[in-house]
């Protein structure tokens, strides 16, 4: 049962600096992967390049820390007593931003817009993370274990196992269940990633047990650019995306990037869906190979990256029937 905010509250949990300059170093790494991204949307890296390979589970790993951290300052705030008030003016802030980068996004990129991010993640996760509080910590890490055991399974050894197609609208794929989810330039569905967070409530708390925490407090005792960033990671996040797209723009001006090969930069966007769903490098590199050109021949394959016809338009997904009829045909 989850203990109510009483008029006598216990302490707080003392602060943790290492924790502000983890959360500091968290930020960086995002930067990093964002710029990333920023080079390849104007054109100066492969597209696909923030997506794919190392990249891939670059972002896979910030978004995971985030959670982590997440977690383990649920436990430092609102243990063993929940702040109610504390908690609610955080979760109103932190959902507060999510809906505005949702805004934001649906003007800015209407076809890939953040319908369900890493802070509208962090918002609900902290949300069911508040039932694990008080939980034995071996309990909780049963259930980061088996969520990371579904994964392996449906990822490697039944492919598809959790995903159905009844999940692929924007008002369900945040649950993560979708086959093929809408396309957004930030998914963190629920599921798996609400595993992380749990991972540090888990964590904290058996730091708790084993109290850790006086001395992971004197690891660092005096604070860092690291950790005063890390104390405002919110706004930071906010504010440096916008930044480093207005930086590159600039350079844009003066120095443009090459125009990109349309087949290619296809290929590789759609290779790297394709390697998701099926996990078939092979079949993969058919199947879009065939779509390329069916859609160059239909001259559909630039009004497809522009966003001027969608993915769903009728026209590509009867070359996308088609290619899939004709490479069973040929095996």
């Amino acid at each position: 049962m989850i203990v109510a905010e009483s008029q006598n509250p216990a302490p707080k949990m003392p602060r943790i600096t290492l924790i502000d300059t983890l959360r500091g170093l968290a930020l960086i790494a995002m930067a990093t992967y964002h710029f990333t991204w920023d080079l390849e949307f104007f054109g100066y890296l492969d597209p696909g390049t923030a997506t794919q390979g190392f990249f891939r589970v670059y972002a896979r790993s910030i978004a995971s820390s985030f959670l982590f951290l997440a977690g383990v300052s649920l436990v430092l705030a609102h243990f063993p007593t929940i702040r109610w008030y504390s908690f609610w003016k955080r979760f109103a802030i932190v959902a507060g931003a999510a809906i505005a980068i949702s805004i934001a996004t649906l003007v800015a990129f209407p076809n890939e817009w953040i319908y369900f991010g890493i802070l509208h993640n962090i918002a609900l996760s902290s949300l069911i993370g508040l039932a694990f509080l008080r939980l034995p910590a071996l309990v909780t890490g049963a259930v980061v274990v088996l969520i990371a055991a579904a994964m392996i399974i449906d990822y490697s050894l039944a492919p598809g196992l959790l995903d159905s197609a009844a999940f692929n609208t924007r008002f369900l794929s945040w649950l993560g269940f979708a086959e093929i989810p809408p396309r957004s330039n930030d998914y963190v569905p629920l599921f798996p990633w609400v595993a992380a967070l749990l991972a540090g409530v888990a964590v904290a708390r058996l730091a708790i047990s084993m109290n850790w925490l006086p001395r992971l407090a004197a690891i660092q005792t005096k604070p860092n650019l690291l950790s005063k960033a890390g104390r405002h990671s919110l706004i930071i996040y906010l504010v440096h995306q916008p930044v480093l797209i207005a930086l590159v723009y600039l350079v844009s001006l003066v120095h443009p990037a090459p125009p990109p090969d349309p087949r290619q930069s296809y290929m590789l966007s759609c290779e790297a869906g394709c390697n998701r769903q099926a996990n078939d490098r092979a079949l993969c590199e058919r199947f879009c190979g065939c779509t390329a050109d069916r859609l160059m021949a239909q001259s559909l394959i630039i009004p497809l990256q522009t966003g001027t016809i969608a993915p769903q338009d009728d026209r590509v997904q009867a070359i996308a029937e088609e290619c899939s009829i004709g490479l069973q045909l040929s095996d």
